[in-house]
């Protein structure tokens, strides 16, 4: 690393303190050798582990230059900034730019530009300059519980950390009534009354298994549609898995109509023109696709001209972070010595988590007197299913602050799942500093990225076993795979880098001007980061309340008899109920 000879004090003091192994003091003409520049104005401090998180963006992306968050402080914190795309050589400080690429962020091409959500500088100075709030909707079908609802709540938080005022929509309670439900007047009856500048919908199927809705919120305002799932694409499936019909058009020749969300085989066919047809509107939704393997399966399954844009999902990256792992373990009464592998679902025997496959590669490394034992978290409402004497299997956990415990007390997290848009629990992991084993398919090949943040085997027989059985046996390998994913998960999923993802589909859509060449963003940001002096708590409530134990009883029954699989006429009784209830209150 060079540092200019006439840097400030502040400044050298904030890189002694990184301990950087290899820096040298030399002047900027100075014409030795070296991989990258880091530009720094006078004063600026380098925050903890800033230049670390530019380099490791560097070398992954293949980028010219890389930059970060700002901090700018006085007597408090005053806000934070990053160099917008089309900065000003004046304006391009604390960006890493690579050998021969010059010095001048303006003068690259877009494509060879990358800014990272964590900050990287320090500086004394006045609070950024925010452009013009947008009044933001964001609207779920059935509320923020679960993965892709809590994905979906985070992501309308990290807007609301770039200074757009968002308030929540959900379109209905009753989950039973779905499958014949397809208009919401209160609900949007109350998002016509919010008169937005834009609507974020994600996650609807809890409460219609139609788009109708989202088409006329599209038709009315300018609308986004986050692709947390495939089910906007599909006749009614949220993951098709092998299934190739939603290709030439989803029918009753469905294999899977009785498993969630459920649909009558006769509408199939129609509900998939239903939703063709709100994707092909001149005014139809904007799909954001969380992963590149979702956006190419959008690509190839939405009709023409339905458009599908990236967006970066969202982790509250000071609570998803690295502890102690011994005072973890001794807290959550944890073997301290052994090896602890982590594995973790809303439904951990889930029918898409591949639990066959992680049940017998976890059988094959945690035999009874090894000393390597298993952490389940989730549902699971037979523990003797894993066969394996060494588990911890707590059950839900719907504090985020208490999940981070689980994950930090672990070594290594595995996942069997064949079917993920993006996979949400490598993430959490790896901000905890724990690599994940994963199959190489699917949106886990961008949540996990393969020899850095972790490792990703084919999905064949066999394969996760051994590569589980070659990790459990290799701690170093282990440990530094843990570090490099905190550092690349939290410079790629943090709330800023969430919001910058959303500002560009934003400004894209002409509803941010190009105005501030900045990006700016509140003071509490930086509470979302391990450094800062007060972090922000974690979420409560993630998911559903454990079930009672005659519940479970009568779940495990009912799956003995039916599987996974909810008949027509139950659901339709169901139904029945539902509105009885609701004619009763």
């Amino acid at each position: 690393m060079l540092i200019p000879e006439d840097a400030s004090p502040e400044t050298l003091a904030s890189i002694e303190r990184q301990d950087y192994p290899e820096h040298r003091i030399e002047s900027s003409t100075a014409s030795t050798a070296h991989d990258a520049t880091l530009v720094l104005r006078e004063g600026d401090m380098l925050a903890p582990g800033g230049l670390s998180a530019l380099a490791l963006e560097l070398a992954l992306s293949g980028a010219s230059a890389v930059a970060g968050l700002r901090v700018l402080y006085g007597d408090t914190v005053h806000g934070l900034d990053v160099p917008g795309l089309d900065a000003r050589l004046d304006e391009s400080d604390g960006i890493l730019f690579m050998a021969g690429a010059g010095t001048d962020w303006s003068s690259l091409s877009p494509e060879a530009k990358r800014r990272i959500g964590r900050p990287v500088i320090l500086r004394r100075g006045p609070a950024p300059l925010a452009g013009a709030p947008l009044s933001i909707v964001s609207v779920t079908g059935t509320g923020t519980v679960g993965g892709a609802g809590v994905a979906h709540r985070r992501l309308s938080e990290a807007l609301s950390l770039a200074h757009h005022r968002v308030t929540h929509e959900i379109l209905s309670t009753r989950t039973a009534a779905a499958e014949w439900t397809d208009r919401f007047p209160e609900a949007e009856a109350r998002i016509a009354v919010a008169r937005p500048d834009f609507v974020l919908v994600g996650n609807v199927h809890g409460a219609t298994r139609s788009l109708d809705v989202v088409g006329r919120l599209a038709g009315a305002y300018p609308t986004a549609l986050v692709l947390h799932d495939l089910f906007a694409l599909t006749g009614r499936c949220c993951h098709p898995r092998d299934c190739t019909r939603a290709e030439t058009g989803c029918d009753a020749t469905c294999p899977t109509p009785d498993e969630y969300p459920p649909l009558a085989p006769r509408r199939i066919a129609g509900m998939h023109a239903r939703k063709r047809a709100v994707l092909a509107a001149p005014e139809g939704p904007l799909l954001l696709a969380n992963s590149a393997w979702t956006q190419a399966r959008s690509e190839a399954l939405a009709p023409a001209p339905a458009t599908t844009r990236p967006v970066s999902l969202a982790f509250p990256t000071g609570i998803f972070s690295p502890g102690d792992k011994a005072a973890l373990r001794r807290r959550l009464g944890l073997p301290e010595g052994d090896v602890l592998i982590f594995v973790s679902s809303v439904i951990v025997d889930g029918p898409d988590k591949g639990f066959a496959d992680l049940r017998d590669a976890l059988r094959a490394v945690a035999r009874p007197g090894v000393g390597v034992g298993v952490v389940a978290i989730g549902r699971l409402d037979d523990p003797s299913k894993f066969g394996i004497d060494n588990l911890f299997a707590p059950g839900l956990v719907a504090s985020e602050d208490a999940l981070a415990a689980w994950y930090g007390a672990c070594d290594l997290h595995v996942t069997a799942s064949r079917h993920e848009t993006l996979g949400q629990t490598p993430i959490e992991a790896g901000l905890c500093g724990v690599p994940t084993l994963a199959y190489r398919t699917s949106g886990l090949t961008t949540s996990v990225i393969d020899g850095v943040s972790g490792r990703l085997v084919e999905p064949q027989p066999g394969a996760l076993a051994e590569a589980l059985a070659d990790l459990v046996a290799d701690e170093a390998v282990r440990q530094a795979l843990g570090a490099f994913a905190r550092i690349a998960m939290e410079n790629r999923y943090s709330p800023a880098a969430a919001a910058l993802s959303l500002d560009a589909v934003l400004r894209e859509r002409g509803l941010i001007a190009d105005g501030p060449a900045r990006t700016a963003f509140a003071p509490m940001m930086l509470g979302h980061f391990p450094f800062a002096a007060e972090r922000l708590r974690g979420a409560e409530g993630t998911v559903q309340a454990p079930s009672s134990p005659l519940v479970r009883r009568l779940r495990r029954t009912k799956q003995a008899v039916l599987g996974r699989r909810m008949p027509l006429i139950v659901r339709r009784c169901l139904y029945l109920a539902s509105t009885l209830r609701g004619r009763a209150v």
